[in-house]
């Protein structure tokens, strides 16, 4: 369930909470005239059902609500309320499988920003994956794929594409833009620096690597598993279930694509770099192509829904 903290103006109450009372997913409705100050009006407050969010959501943004007034959104852990009940048992649908877009575009959004906590992780993970490329250690490259963030601009991209906000989807790919070509220049100076201190050297990345050696050569599955991995990502995202997120970060290779593309242009091994390449661009094409499609088809559900 969510909570809704509506601050009105004056002349818009009566329609706002017209608008609640119509609505069967909208329940505990409260409301405080004259309570707000800044921006002024009336405060509004009300537990609505995950399943009438986005509805309820769209609802108060053709009044202009988010424009005059504001609309904050809080998720309810615990409700213990006989109303809130037959609020849910009236809306078809479950709470899990509910798409609120509104809290989808603002998680996401937010992953775009190009911070340095965000660039550090990156980079961070690419020299991770890297050192494991090297002792040929899948504990080291599944430490790495859950460090990186970079499923979060992704992710950004995809609702973006869907939502047609370009703005956001800008900034999702100068996020990947900085953030990958970053980390492959550490991770090559890392590389030259542990190999000048004798703790790692070029014969590594030359010997048979049984664990870790399918990151440079790609193949129909890696799409694949690119694919469905970017299904669960999304359908984790939209649903706010983080546990099946955490199997989607160790199921993709991109950060220890971009690692090996570090460790091979390190080391001067070109073909090695390419295919690592090619692994990192499958990876990442197909964790788009697959939230787009997840996205749109959650949406026409829940519009014929």
């Amino acid at each position: 369930m969510l909570h809704l903290r509506v601050i009105s103006p004056s002349d818009e109450t009566e329609r706002v909470v017209g608008l609640l009372a119509e609505e069967a997913g909208a329940t505990n409705v409260v409301v405080l005239p004259g309570a707000a100050r800044e921006p002024a009006g009336d405060l509004v407050l009300c537990d609505v059902v995950r399943e009438s969010g986005s509805s309820v959501l769209d609802a108060l943004r053709e009044l202009g609500i988010h424009e005059r007034g504001s609309i904050a959104i809080e998720n309810v852990d615990v409700a213990l309320s006989r109303t809130a009940e037959r609020a849910a048992d009236a809306v078809p649908g479950l709470s899990g499988d509910a798409v609120v877009w509104d809290e989808i575009e603002q998680k996401t959004g937010q992953e775009t920003e190009l911070s340095g906590t965000f660039l550090a992780m990156l980079v961070v993970a690419t020299i991770i994956a890297g050192i494991g490329v090297l002792l040929d250690q899948p504990i080291l490259i599944v430490g790495a794929m859950v460090v990186g963030p970079e499923f979060g601009p992704l992710a950004a991209l995809c609702v973006s594409i869907v939502r047609r906000r370009p703005r956001t989807a800008g900034r999702a790919l100068l996020a990947l833009g900085v953030g990958f070509p970053l980390g492959i220049v550490v991770t090559v100076l890392t590389t030259w620096g542990l190999d000048a201190l004798g703790l790692v050297d070029k014969g590594m990345l030359l010997r048979e690597r049984p664990f870790t050696d399918f990151i440079w050569r790609p193949d129909a599955l890696s799409w694949v598993v690119g694919f469905f991995a970017g299904i669960a990502g999304m359908l984790s995202l939209t649903s706010s279930k983080a546990g099946p997120l955490i199997g989607v970060l160790i199921s993709v290779t991109t950060v220890p694509a971009a690692a090996n593309i570090a460790v091979a242009l390190a080391y001067g091994v070109p073909h090695e770099a390419g295919g690592s390449a090619l692994q990192l661009l499958v990876n990442l094409a197909a964790i788009v192509t697959a939230g787009v499609a997840t996205l749109l088809v959650l949406r026409r559900l829940w519009r014929r829904g």
